[in-house]
């Protein structure tokens, strides 16, 4: 399976938190930046449907617009998910 994806934009202080969580995790990324990358944008959107960021997207698992609450609550949910990101 490819790398997860993280959806931030530069300044966001839930996306420092997200970078800073799964750095801490050891959990390899790939991180857009939607501000210094436009063109990601529409790709931000077709992935979730929305523009909000963070947003992590990692095969069917995807979490929009999250705080570290909501990731790890999204995440306990999701076994498959849990297990693909060995945290």
């Amino acid at each position: 399976m490819s790398k997860p994806t993280l959806y931030v934009k530069q300044g966001c202080p839930w996306c420092i938190d997200a970078l800073t969580y799964f750095s801490a995790k050891g959990i390899d990324l790939e991180v857009i930046d939607v501000r210094t990358e436009p063109e990601r944008m529409k790709e931000l959107v077709e992935v979730s449907g929305q523009s909000m960021t963070p947003t992590f997207k990692h095969g069917d698992f995807m979490v929009a617009d999250f705080d570290l609450e909501e990731f790890e609550t999204a995440l306990e949910k999701n076994l498959e998910a849990r297990n693909n990101l060995k945290t």
